[in-house]
């Protein structure tokens, strides 16, 4: 027989354990390089640049559209290892309270 009670109990810890794993996205970091190092740039796990590095060769630079992007380089490839981690720590987080459903994907509640 279904338990109402006991589903909506299941929920409000789901609810619980998804906040407490997005609270520590912040503490997820990621980085990411371009131009072999000399530029490095890093990201938490909520998408935000927290750090960036420019090596002082490149910032005497006349090529400003080289410097560009590097940043840019350097700064994608940062948030795309700290989206990696995020899914990560959301799916420990909410390991064995939700049905293992093939294709669903909690990213969203990520923040």
């Amino acid at each position: 027989m279904f338990d109402m009670m006991k589903m909506m109990g299941k929920m409000k810890e789901v609810q619980t354990r998804l906040k407490e794993a997005q609270d520590s996205l912040v503490k997820i970091t990621a980085t990411g390089e371009s131009g072999g190092g000399m530029v490095k740039a890093t990201v938490n796990g909520k998408k935000q640049l927290v750090y960036l590095d420019i090596d002082e060769t490149i910032l005497k630079s006349t090529d400003k559209v080289l410097v560009q992007d590097l940043v840019i380089a350097a700064v994608n490839t940062a948030t795309e290892k700290a989206e990696v981690l995020a899914k990560e720590e959301l799916k420990k987080s909410t390991e064995g309270l939700l049905p293992n459903i093939p294709g669903m994907d909690l990213s969203s509640l990520m923040g």
